[in-house]
């Protein structure tokens, strides 16, 4: 499995951006799927996932309400949507995916992107 996230860039403080993470493999669907991140000088942090169908979805604290995570089976593909952004959102974003049943807590991921870079300027 080999996931390339994309949809990073700068964005102003209360604007919105869209992630996307194309997944590679016939699997997709047997994956769930996480969004993490990592400021500099800090941990990585788990931001979002949700299950192989995407019905069942789990977000960090710091996000919910602001952040969406989806994914299209079709397209092999998931997405995270990130509105009203503020500057401590700024940090690589990665996506990664994993078959365990801890995914809702961001653990036991083993396949991940190269991350993407978002930038939220004050």
């Amino acid at each position: 499995v080999q996931l390339q996230a994309s949809g990073g860039g700068v964005v102003q403080a209360g604007g919105s951006l869209r992630l996307s993470c194309a997944v590679s493999g016939r699997t997709f669907s047997q994956y769930a799927l996480g969004w993490f991140r990592q400021a500099p000088g800090k941990e990585r942090e788990f931001v979002a996932g949700l299950n192989w169908s995407g019905r069942s979805t789990s977000y960090a604290d710091s996000v919910k309400g602001r952040f969406t995570v989806s994914r299209d089976n079709d397209k092999n593909t998931v997405y995270l949507q990130m509105n009203r952004l503020r500057p401590k959102d700024t940090a690589v974003y990665y996506c990664a995916a994993t078959r365990g049943s801890d995914w809702y807590v961001g653990s036991g991921y083993d396949y991940w992107g190269q991350g993407t870079l978002v930038t939220v300027s004050s």
